[in-house]
């Protein structure tokens, strides 16, 4: 069972890489920043991409925007919703 703390370094790993943030690093990431905005300049065409990397990487599949819209809000929100999906 993975620890909520490195889960959500994977997360911000992940978000930089796959969403090719090149002025952020992961550690520029607050867990409990909201993702989609002014501060990371995130989209909906980003929010896609983050639905197939979890499914990727985490093995959660977010099945439609009623569920991913409040478990993309932050890391800490994200990391909560694959905890339960994880370890139901």
């Amino acid at each position: 069972m993975i620890k909520k703390a490195e889960l959500k370094q994977k997360l911000k790993v992940m978000i930089v890489q796959s969403l090719n943030l090149e002025e952020i690093a992961p550690e520029d990431i607050q867990d409990d920043d909201v993702l989609f905005g002014d501060k990371f300049g995130l989209d909906s065409i980003d929010a896609v991409e983050l639905v197939f990397q979890i499914k990727e990487h985490f093995g959660v599949e977010i099945k439609n925007m009623n569920e991913g819209r409040p478990a993309l809000q932050s890391v800490s929100t994200l990391a909560a919703f694959l905890e339960k999906r994880m370890n139901p």
